[in-house]
């Protein structure tokens, strides 16, 4: 090689390597800049920071024990008016049994989707009684309740389709509605005549879907199925009802919202989720055949994510066999409901409208809310506090549910510590107020 050629490659060498110092030095600037604002965006959430300096910060508690009616935090013997097991089968001995039959069998996980290698016979299984059991001809499973909503609402509907939501509609609900490219359209909250008037103006030929809560899992009230069922006939719209908080509570043997107002045949979708009655992680939609067909080949929730785990698959099952045989538990729940709503009410406490075991206790105050939670805590009771942004500030609440398994002695040691607590906090009731 030349000496001529050789100062021409070594050229062509200087000039690639600057040029890529130069941009390599361009990438960090700007990676730096842009880290920087997210910091800055960050530092500006000041919410929690200002909770926590006031030592009422009630979220991310650790408990130490089971999901029972009483848990350990601290070591601490805790009341349990915080949970979503409703008929308290979480700690069954039956569904811990299965699901360690379960994992014997299978191991502990699929290591893949449903759509590919992530099958197993006992999803199969659970999904063909699911069916059953909402009296529809199929179902199909997904990783949570949450990923359900997502899964279904991004892909049912689509451009030049209209989605019908509540307004206190489930956070799944409303971030599902938002990856579809449907027109979204929200009404007042059971109010169906601003629904009515919402439907009467979308096109004769559009796909119109109303989707709603069966229950509503903060004001525990119900879908008002029936109106919506003639409103649907009359506009020519869909159904799908999110039955999280409604299975193995309301219904024919807990079959949900559809089935205690005798409306199965007129709802098309029904979606449940594990994480509650039935004691377990995973969610399901049941519907038609050919529309679950559809959406197991179309639902990207379920195609790009993981099956739910054989332990969680048995203990459904094991939950669901419960629920169908033993309708003690759902009876225990309505009794316990009854005598804590009529305590409650006794004591001046403003329950809204509900209808169920999430009982509702309207503060209507955010910074009282959490000083009531942390009093109660202090004292031994767990309840779940409900403030802004979730819902509006003059309506927050603390969020009292049952289970099936407390005992009338627990109920009412619970809320004589609530009624002490309210007081020291402030928190003006009804009677107080009459």
């Amino acid at each position: 090689m030349t000496k001529n050629q050789i100062c021409s490659k070594l050229q062509v060498f200087l000039a690639v390597f600057y040029s890529n110092l130069n941009q390599y030095s361009f990438t960090q600037k700007r990676n730096c800049l842009m880290q920087k604002k997210l910091q800055q965006k960050i530092a500006r959430y000041k919410d929690v920071a200002e909770v926590k300096a006031k030592n009422l910060y009630p979220y991310f508690r650790v408990i130490e024990s089971g999901q029972d009616t009483e848990v350990k935090i601290n070591g601490k013997r805790m009341l349990m008016f915080g949970s979503n097991s409703y008929l308290g089968l979480t700690s069954h001995p039956a569904i811990k049994e299965a699901a360690k039959k379960a994992i014997d069998k299978y191991g502990s996980g699929c290591a893949g989707s449903r759509f590919l290698n992530g099958t197993l016979d006992i999803h199969i299984e659970l999904e063909d009684r699911l069916a059953k059991f909402t009296g529809k001809e199929a179902a199909v499973t997904f990783s949570t309740g949450f990923q359900v909503n997502l899964g279904v609402l991004s892909c049912i509907v689509g451009r030049n389709d209209y989605l019908l939501l509540d307004e206190y509609d489930h956070a799944s609900i409303i971030d599902g509605s938002r990856l579809s490219f449907a027109k979204v359209i929200k009404y007042r909250h059971n109010n169906m005549t601003d629904l009515e008037q919402k439907l009467s103006g979308l096109p004769e030929e559009a796909v119109k879907l109303i989707a709603g809560d069966g229950i509503f899992s903060m004001e525990g009230d119900f879908l008002n199925l029936p109106q919506i069922v003639e409103l649907s006939e009359k506009y020519g719209a869909n159904i799908m009802v999110d039955d999280a908080h409604s299975l193995g509570v309301i219904g024919e043997k807990g079959a949900g919202a559809a089935s205690h107002f005798g409306l199965t045949d007129h709802v098309d979708l029904i979606m449940g989720t594990f994480s509650k009655s039935l004691a377990s992680l995973g969610g399901f939609i049941a519907g038609d055949a050919a529309t679950i067909d559809y959406l197991k080949h179309n639902a990207r929730a379920l195609i790009f994510s993981a099956s739910i785990t054989p332990a969680s698959a048995a203990s459904a099952l094991a939950a669901l066999t419960i629920i169908e045989n033993e309708p003690h538990h759902m009876t225990n729940l309505w009794n316990n409901t009854r005598y804590a709503k009529k305590l409650l009410e006794e004591n001046g406490f403003d329950l809204g409208a509900t209808e169920s075991p999430i009982l509702p206790i309207y503060i209507r105050d955010n910074a009282k809310t959490f000083m009531l939670t942390k009093q109660l805590e202090q004292n031994g009771v767990f309840v779940n506090p409900v403030v802004s942004p979730a819902v509006p500030s003059d309506a927050s609440l603390i969020r009292f549910s049952l289970m099936a398994t407390h005992t009338f002695s627990q109920i009412e040691e619970a809320i004589d510590k609530l009624v002490n607590a309210a007081r020291k906090t402030g928190v003006e009731l009804i009677k107080q107020n009459a």
